[in-house]
Order: C-alpha cells, then sequence, then structure tokens
C-alpha cells in the first residue's frame, strides 16, 4: 500500500512539473481564438432558429430556439431555393473538377516542361494576380455580352475553368513535390507526356489538389457578384442570390428566416471541411516534416 501511494504522489508531482506556465497561456490563447471564430456560426444557428424579435432583445437570447422549421419553411416559400441548390450543387462540382483538370496541368508543364518564352509567360500569370477583380469586371461582361452568353452558365463555368491562382498553386506544388528524376525515369520507360502526368505527377500534387479544391468550391458557393451580374432568370439562380430575394419578400427583413436560409447554405461547406479535414492537416503535418 505504502509503495502504491508513493507511487500515486511521484506521479501527480511530475504531472504538476509537466505544466509549464507557457503551456498555460499558449492554450488559454488557443481557447480564446476558437470561440471568437466559431461564435459568428453559433450565432447564425441561434437566429436561425429563434424569431425575428428574439434576436434583437436585450439582454440576448444565446440559447438556440425552436422555430427553424417555421423560419425554413419560408424560405422555400419565398424563393426558388431548391432549384437554386441544385444549380449551385452542379456548378460547384463542375467548376473544380475543371479547375483542378486544367490548372494541375498547365502547373505541371510550367514546373517540368522547357519550351521557349515559359518564364515570361509566366511571369504575365503572376502580373494577373496582383490586378484587382474589378478593374476586369467590366470589360468581361462586355465581351460575354457580345458573345451572347449572358443568362447562361457559360460565364460563371469559363473563367472558373482555370484561374491564375490555380496554375500559380499547382506550378509550385508541381515544383517541388515531383523530382525531375522521377519525371525523366517515366520517359525512359516509355511514358508518354499525358501518362507521366497522370501517372506520376498528378499524385504527388495531392495536397495542394485538395487544397486548391476547398478554396475552388467556397469561392463558386458563395459567389455573388458575377451571378448577379450574368443571370437574369430566376430559376438560374445561385443560392447567394436565392437568399438575397429574401430581403424583399417580407416588406421589412425577417432576420431569422434570411439566417435560416443562409445555415442551409452553409451546411455543405461545414461537411466538406468535416470531411477533408484529416487528409488536409496530415497533408499539411507531412509538409512541415519534408520542409
Amino acid at each position: 500500500m505504502t509503495t502504491n501511494r508513493i507511487a500515486e504522489t511521484n506521479g501527480r508531482e511530475t504531472r504538476r512539473r509537466r505544466i509549464k506556465p507557457g503551456s498555460v497561456v499558449t492554450h488559454t490563447i488557443l481557447i480564446i481564438a476558437v470561440a471568437v471564430f466559431a461564435f459568428p456560426f453559433y450565432w447564425l444557428v441561434v437566429m436561425a432558429t429563434s424569431h425575428t424579435g428574439d434576436i434583437f432583445a436585450f439582454p440576448p437570447r444565446l440559447i438556440p430556439g425552436a422555430e427553424f422549421f417555421a423560419n425554413f419553411s419560408k424560405v422555400l416559400h419565398g424563393t426558388t431555393f431548391g432549384r437554386a441548390f441544385l444549380n449551385s450543387l452542379w456548378l460547384t462540382v463542375l467548376t473544380v473538377a475543371l479547375q483542378l483538370f486544367l490548372s494541375s496541368l498547365a502547373g505541371y508543364v510550367f514546373a517540368k516542361r522547357r519550351f521557349p518564352g515559359r518564364d515570361r509567360l509566366f511571369g504575365i500569370l503572376l502580373f494577373t494576380l496582383v490586378l484587382p477583380t474589378g478593374v476586369a469586371l467590366i470589360p468581361t461582361y462586355q465581351i460575354y455580352a457580345s458573345l451572347g452568353w449572358l443568362n447562361t452558365y457559360l460565364p460563371l463555368i469559363v473563367p472558373s475553368a482555370v484561374t491564375a491562382f490555380g496554375v500559380f498553386w499547382l506550378r509550385q506544388a508541381a515544383e517541388s513535390g515531383v523530382p525531375d528524376e522521377v519525371v525523366q525515369a517515366a520517359a525512359i520507360d516509355g511514358a508518354g507526356f499525358f501518362r507521366t502526368y497522370w501517372s506520376v505527377a498528378l499524385p504527388s500534387m495531392r495536397p495542394a489538389l485538395v487544397a486548391l479544391g476547398i478554396f475552388q468550391t467556397m469561392w463558386t458557393w458563395n459567389d455573388y457578384l458575377w451571378p448577379l451580374l450574368v443571370l437574369g432568370n430566376p430559376n438560374q439562380y445561385t443560392l447567394p442570390l436565392a437568399i438575397q430575394e429574401l430581403n424583399g419578400n417580407y416588406g421589412t427583413t425577417d432576420y431569422s428566416t434570411v439566417m435560416s436560409g443562409t445555415l442551409v447554405a452553409t451546411l455543405p461547406l461545414v461537411i466538406l471541411f468535416l470531411i477533408v479535414r484529416r487528409t488536409v492537416f496530415e497533408n499539411l503535418a507531412g509538409s512541415a516534416v519534408k520542409g
């Protein structure tokens, strides 16, 4: 018995020694940061499940209510929410697939192929990254108008099929993650350009592909301004446009209704993060170890 007590006492003292003041401060800061970043989403849940009057009550109500289904029924009756959800879904899937394929192909070419003007062309590509989005908004709109593409999905698909950021991101991944020796060995074994890209380079670029896929999903799913300019038919609306319609359907804005629609529109992104978070964290950790 005495021996066991001595061992327990020593164990407690050891644990106390391991808890350092710096560690306590670090964990306290992290907990506060998590609370700050998580509170807006929690407040979204509270607003989506409450009456609008409860949102502006003082002191504020911080506990979710039971009005979500009543609020969301107004969303379904006041907008083309279901059709807009499907529109956003297939547009996002298509643009992400095109972005990952075309940008990875272009990035691999810039990283591993030698051709005249390669560096200058890549420099021009990088220059377009520093241009404000608004600079090209009107010229781009005029181009699509002259092509007769307005009120179609083409202005949403074509610009997102390959982007300067996507090419730059995956060019860096191919440059650091695909050894030249492996590419040369594949060529000696008789693999052609596309076979080398598909079987050798693409698997090595997987961490960057996952990250770019997440970025592109968020950009496409949340895009509001560009669809507002090029889409005129309510049946073509994406989710942000459908939710925006709620601001005028009830005279004054019913914030609980708007927030219930926003919550449902946000859930696919949350689910995506929960699915890929382990892969992203493992890839980031692996990259850090390699670096």
